[in-house]
């Protein structure tokens, strides 16, 4: 998660037309409407990828392989936060119970289950099967020596030939990345909001709603000391 938080200006392309200034040498950009800092220049080697905004204060990404490799680690934290939260969203909505008491009875002993469904399964086959199933995929990934195919490998991955149009393609890398973003921020604000309430998204979302003014960040205790109500 925090990789993927790091490394998440290095992703997308810009949606905005640069300026550009006129030098002797000839033209180049100074300055794009809408980086992450406003009038900053963007390097040359986050032109033209889908979401980076020119944020990279470090240089990070100058080194080619490196700025594959995050792109790629990006991706897959998007993909698994995305996962993640509707996951956590769909289980308490069903009445399964939050996603943090979920994995309890792995600790307790108990009997898993799936929406309330109990499974044959121990503890040790479930592990085993989970890594059998992610170490092929992985490896399979990483055995595709092209980068952009590493990363959107079509074909049965995508059945409803989204990816045909090129315009369309761009288009939905852009989105995947804000979704996934958004995701990866959502599933931290699922553990700090556990942390500080003991609730789950939906619950706390229902409390809050109850009355905004009472029930909020400021006032549980936790997030700002001292505000909270007994």
């Amino acid at each position: 998660m925090a990789s993927a938080l790091l490394t998440s200006s290095f992703v997308a392309r810009g949606a905005v037309r640069p300026t550009r200034l006129s030098t002797s040498n000839g033209s180049r950009t100074v300055m794009k409407a809408g980086n992450w800092l406003p009038g900053s220049e963007t390097p040359e080697y986050l032109e033209n990828i889908p979401g980076s905004f020119g944020f990279d204060p470090f240089g990070l990404g100058s080194v080619p392989a490196n700025l594959q490799r995050f792109q790629e680690a990006e991706l897959v934290h998007c993909r698994w936060a995305m996962a993640g939260v509707a996951g956590a969203l769909g289980a308490e909505l069903l009445g399964q119970g939050d996603w943090y008491e979920a994995p309890q009875w792995a600790i307790t002993g108990g009997q898993p289950q799936y929406l309330g469904i109990p499974l044959p399964f121990s503890l040790t086959t479930l592990l085993a099967i989970e890594f059998v199933a992610i170490a092929g995929a992985e490896a399979q990934r990483q055995a595709e020596p092209d980068a952009e195919k590493r990363k959107y490998p079509g074909g049965a991955f995508d059945p409803l030939g989204l990816s045909k149009d090129s315009n369309t393609l761009e288009q939905n890398k852009l989105k995947e990345l804000k979704n996934g973003r958004l995701a990866m921020l959502a599933f931290v604000g699922f553990v700090a909001q556990h942390a500080a309430t003991g609730k789950g998204p939906i619950d706390g979302l229902k409390f809050h709603l109850a009355d905004p003014w009472k029930n909020n960040f400021a006032t549980n205790g936790v997030s700002i000391p001292f505000l909270g109500y007994p």
